[in-house]
C-alpha cells in the first residue's frame, strides 16, 4: 500500500479577541518541520465588529482552509477550535486546543457539578477587550508566560463580538469530521475546563495531550515550544 504523503499545510486559528500573532512559535516550530502556516486575523463583518457572526468567521476560516494545498491540516485555539471543527469536513488532521465544543458536547456534564454550577456569563454586543487591555490583566489571564509575551499581548488584544460568543457557548451542530483529531488540554485552564476536553476527546475518538498552563498557555506560555514540538510530532505520524 503506498505511503500517504506528509502534512505540509496547516491554517491556524486564533481565540477571540486575539489575532494570528498569537501563533507566532506555533510558526516557527512548525515551518522548522516543513509545515508551512497560514494564520490569519479572524476579520469583522464590514457593518462592525457588533455585527459580525460566528457565520463570518466560518466562512473566512472554510475559504482560507479550502486556499491550502492538500494534505492539510486545521489547528484552532479556544473559539477557534471550535471554527476548526466547523471546517473538519476540508482537512486531513486537525488540532484542538482548549477548545470550545461543538453540540452535544458544548454544555457542562450534569455530572459535572463544579461547572454546571458555574453562572453563564452575559457578553454585551461590542466586548472592548482592546480599549480596556492592561498589563495587570493581561498577566492574570496568562500566568505561565514571561513578561516579555505579556506586554507583546496587551498591545495586541482586539474586540470580540459578543454575538460570536453567545453563539459559540449555546453550541453549534456540525457533523464529525473524517479526519483525525488531536486534543490539547491545559490543567490550569479556568476558561474551558480540562475534564470536559478530555470527555469530549474521548468522545469522538481523539487523540488526547494533557499539560500544564493556561487557557493561553499552549500558544503563549514558557511550555508553548514544547506544545507545539508534540502537536507536530502528531501531525508527522498522520
Amino acid at each position: 500500500m503506498p505511503s500517504q504523503p506528509p502534512i505540509r499545510h496547516a491554517l491556524l486559528i486564533h481565540g477571540a479577541g486575539a489575532g494570528g500573532w498569537e501563533w507566532n512559535l506555533w510558526r516557527d516550530v512548525l515551518h522548522a518541520r516543513g509545515v508551512d502556516t497560514l494564520a490569519p486575523d479572524l476579520q469583522p463583518s464590514p457593518q462592525g465588529i457588533e455585527a459580525t457572526t460566528l457565520d463570518h468567521y466560518r466562512e473566512q476560516m472554510r475559504a482560507a482552509l479550502a486556499a491550502l494545498p492538500r494534505p492539510r491540516a486545521v489547528v484552532g485555539a479556544s473559539l477557534g477550535g471550535l471554527l476548526a471543527w466547523l471546517c473538519g469536513d476540508l482537512a486531513d488532521a486537525m488540532v484542538l486546543i482548549n477548545p470550545l465544543r461543538p453540540q452535544p458536547w458544548a454544555s457542562p456534564a450534569i455530572s459535572d457539578t463544579d461547572a454546571a454550577a458555574r453562572p453563564a456569563r452575559e457578553w454585551p454586543d461590542l466586548i472592548a477587550w482592546r480599549r480596556h487591555a492592561r498589563l495587570a490583566t493581561t498577566r492574570d489571564a496568562m500566568p505561565d508566560a514571561d513578561e516579555a509575551a505579556i506586554l507583546y499581548a496587551q498591545r495586541r488584544w482586539r474586540d470580540e463580538s459578543g454575538a460570536v460568543l453567545r453563539r459559540a457557548l449555546a453550541g453549534v451542530e456540525a457533523p464529525r469530521p473524517a479526519c483525525p483529531v488531536l486534543c490539547i488540554a491545559s490543567r490550569g485552564d479556568e476558561d474551558v475546563e480540562p475534564q470536559l476536553t478530555a470527555r469530549f476527546a474521548a468522545a469522538i475518538g481523539a487523540n488526547l495531550i494533557v499539560g500544564p498552563g493556561s487557557h493561553v498557555g499552549p500558544l503563549v506560555g514558557r511550555d508553548a515550544a514544547r506544545t507545539a514540538a508534540q502537536a507536530a510530532d502528531w501531525l508527522s505520524a498522520r
